[in-house]
């Protein structure tokens, strides 16, 4: 026999008088149009199986019916009396067996929270209790009830189907309403769970009851016009749904994204009431559709109901039909009387609708359930002596419509679920489209599979627009983390992902392009011959070599006049070959930098500086001689002849080709990518190697040069006529004064500008040589001719120097 669990009486008189804001107490008023569909589908089950001859053969189903009226405590006193085999509690209808008979199964309830409770009193007796529609993810602990089984996934299979369905469609920012029971708490607490691991935030979460007072719905409708989301996800019973959409018509709160559950979201009597538009484009779970040959007729056909209990019958046709029996009427009635011959299907209510049926299957696949398990228990044991749940769980069956059925170690059915869409018509009628599927058995990814191009629209839900690449998000503070703000990612950093939480620092030889969202190879950046200052610094460096060989050219044309080779002219030549080399030297130091020109352009550069100033300072030391040996007994020219001219110059050049060698065997320059300097450019310079070696080298010379200009300093007072010492003077300043502001002017500046200090103080200081000493003797050679005597040389009775 079977036990049966219905709600057949509301709590409310009626869904269209349940918008009274008093609220109301729970008693059992009208009747529940839903629950006697799912009565109805179980007797046409119960009735399918009495005639099989395979299923059961010889064993005819009995079954009572009770109306708890969605009382827990009703629920519970008949939960025990079905256990204890108590037959004086009063049924709905039943069809009694032939001998007096256990109930083995119970079917129902079809809310959560009295499952909980019946499921909770069960347990000890060992007997099952099969649910159609309670969901709460609560009932497939099986240490709490053991007993509970369902033809109806878990919500918890639903809250995280929800969740990724928000997600899919980019909706981080949403408000929640739920029903304040264990079917709404329950599931919004694992929806929550599930939103906040995929980086979605609820702004708002309200619980709701039908019954709540006036004041605390105006508070929930407050909350959601001053909230900044776009999206709710109701979390809502069929009832909770109803007076909430009522509430939120007066206000007219249109133009919300809903997203629903299969508690209401393909109920069409919620869509008809739905004339403001509120939930247009609503999008939800619902169980897949189902269809069970049969079923419909026979729920259109009353009379197994009028046959089984006369008075739930009388009940439920004059309700249908608002009409009364003669028996039933009194003289204050003003409805008319019932025939007992209205044509059923020109009704349009609850009853006839048949948008449900996927639940209604689900009574039906309970009472075949427990049809294959008692069958089961007969093959194996002849009686019903053994408890039936444990073959109750092991069932496995297709039903006559292919349906599948079985049950999970929880006790629930596989998880599936189609994505449904409100679609308005026309004429106001809300079709349910399905656009999408859901199936918790497949691998995580492919679960969830959306027709994005059959949705009506898709809004935009989100408390802060998402960071583009070349961003990082940064919390707001105070606020939940779907808030953030977009902030540039710094100075040689990228993300090259949108919603970046950081950024990526580029490697030391990359710089970020303008978008922050690529490394790009930074630019190499040199002195080059084809940049402005590079052209300069060449034409300057050629203008100074020729200068120097077009005085080469008139020193060697008129050799032999006394100017020239006044002061030794070989010398001269000398240091106009030295000067050329300076000139050249300078372009080493323009171009990309190598191995080769690293080295060469510091040690040219020192070596033909020091051979430069040593023949300055030999010209230098010989006016200073010159002049000594006219005094009487000197014999100093004895001792600085041409010979030892020559040797001083060798001496010091090789003094500094010496260091240089040093320097290049024990750390020589090379190349050298400076990422440092500029944050967005690489330097190719020369690296010093050892910084000893190269001051060394600057420093012999700056020694060569201070004392030349010390004995320039000294001589220069002597006769005007044949003295240079005072040219070698002002050249040695300008020389000396060159590259004193060179070392703190070479220190300070970035990358290849100090390049171009060097290759400065080089054309400066070698430009101070050549006019200071030269010029002045192309000047007498090419245009005052008449100077350039040996008489003029030798002025005021002054000896000679060496011609």
């Amino acid at each position: 026999m079977l036990g049966a669990i219905f709600s057949f009486h509301s709590s409310w008189k009626d869904r269209q008088d349940s918008f009274m804001r008093k609220p109301q107490p729970l008693e059992c008023t009208s009747l529940n149009f839903r629950d006697f569909q799912f009565a109805q589908a179980m007797l046409f089950a119960i009735e399918e199986i009495n005639n099989s001859t395979d299923l059961l053969p010889g064993i005819t189903l009995g079954y009572k019916i009770y109306d708890i009226c969605g009382s827990i405590a009703r629920g519970v006193r008949v939960a025990l009396a079905l256990a204890n085999g108590n037959e004086n509690i009063s049924t709905l209808s039943e069809a009694p067996c032939s001998r007096p008979g256990q109930v083995q199964v119970m079917i129902g309830e079809t809310s959560s929270t009295p499952s909980m409770a019946i499921a909770t009193v069960n347990g000890p007796f060992h007997i099952p209790l099969i649910s159609h529609f309670a969901t709460c993810a609560c009932l497939s602990d099986k240490t709490k009830y053991p007993s509970f089984l369902r033809t109806i996934p878990s919500d918890h299979y639903q809250s995280r189907a929800l969740a990724q369905l928000v997600r899919h469609f980019g909706w981080t920012w949403v408000g929640a309403i739920r029903s304040n029971n264990d079917y709404g708490n329950n599931g919004m607490a694992t929806f929550t769970e599930n939103a906040q691991q995929l980086g979605i935030c609820l702004e708002y979460s309200v619980p709701f009851f039908r019954t709540d007072s006036a004041d605390k719905i105006q508070r929930i409708t407050q909350i959601i016009k001053s909230s900044t989301s776009k999206v709710i996800v109701a979390f809502l019973s069929l009832m909770d749904m109803d007076v909430l959409i009522h509430e939120l018509s007066r206000h007219k709160l249109t133009g919300y994204q809903w997203v629903g559950t299969e508690a209401w979201i393909f109920d069409s009597q919620t869509a008809s009431m739905d004339t403001h538009h509120i939930l247009d484009g609503a999008i939800g779970l619902s169980i897949p559709k189902a269809h069970v040959s049969g079923l419909k007729e026979f729920m259109m056909d009353v009379k197994p109901l009028k046959a089984s209990g006369t008075d739930i019958f009388t009940e439920f046709w004059e309700t249908m039909f608002s009409c009364r029996f003669k028996s039933g009427i009194t003289s204050a009635d003003t409805q008319r009387e019932c025939t007992g011959q209205e044509d059923l299907s020109k009704v349009q209510n609850s009853f006839t609708d048949m948008s449900l049926m996927p639940i209604i299957n689900n009574v039906y696949k309970a009472v075949y359930a427990t049809a294959y398990a008692l069958h089961n228990v007969l093959i194996f044991t002849s009686t019903l002596s053994t408890p039936i749940l444990q073959h109750l769980k092991k069932v496995h069956f297709k039903t006559k419509d292919g349906d599948e059925v079985y049950f999970t170690e929880e006790g629930d059915p596989p998880a599936k679920y189609e994505i449904v869409n409100w679609k308005r018509r026309k004429t106001d009628i809300v079709d349910f489209v399905t656009v999408g599927l859901y199936d918790a058995s497949l691998p995580v990814g492919q679960q969830l599979i959306v027709q994005n191009d059959s949705l009506l629209w898709v809004p935009v839900s989100v408390c802060s627009e998402r960071c583009p690449p070349g961003t990082r998000k940064v919390l707001q503070k105070g606020k939940p983390v779907c808030c953030y703000d977009c902030v540039p990612c710094a100075d040689g950093k990228i993300s090259n992902k949108t919603d970046s939480i950081t950024c990526v620092l580029c490697h030391s030889e990359f710089w970020p392009n303008k978008r922050r969202d690529t490394c790009v190879k930074k630019e190499a950046v040199f002195l080059s011959y084809e940049e402005i200052m590079g052209v300069l610094l060449t034409t300057a460096s050629l203008l100074g070599t020729c200068l120097t060989i077009i005085v080469a050219f008139i020193f060697f044309r008129y050799r032999n006049t006394p100017i020239v080779r006044a002061n030794n002219s070989e010398l001269s030549f000398l240091l106009l070959f030295s000067l050329t080399l300076c000139f050249l030297c300078s372009l080493t130091f323009i171009g990309q930098p190598s191995e080769w020109s690293c080295m060469l352009r510091h040690t040219a550069f020192g070596i033909t500086f020091v051979l430069c100033i040593s023949c300055v300072l030999g010209k230098t030391m010989m006016v200073l001689m010159a002049f000594r040996a006219t005094l009487p007994g000197s014999n100093v020219m004895k001792w600085f002849g041409p010979v030892q001219q020559r040797l001083s110059v060798l001496g010091f050049t090789l003094i500094q080709v010496l260091i240089c060698i040093l320097w290049l065997t024990i750390s020589p320059p090379f190349p050298f990518k400076n990422v440092k300097e500029l944050k967005d450019k690489i330097i190719l310079e020369c690296a010093l190697g050892s910084a000893v070696g190269f001051w060394a080298v600057i420093g012999y010379v700056g020694l060569l040069a201070f004392l030349c200009f010390l004995l320039a300093f000294f001589a220069r007072n002597l006769p005007d006529n044949f003295n240079e010492a005072k040219f070698i003077t002002f050249s040695m300043l300008i020389f000396c004064a060159v590259w004193i502001t060179f070392i703190p002017a070479y220190v300070s500046s970035p990358g290849k500008f100090s390049v171009a200090v060097e290759i400065f103080a080089i054309l400066a200081s070698s430009f101070g040589l050549l006019f200071c000493i030269f010029f002045p003797k192309c000047y007498v050679i090419l245009l005052k001719p008449d100077k350039n005597t040996k008489k003029n040389m030798i002025g005021r009775g002054v000896a000679k120097s060496n011609f």
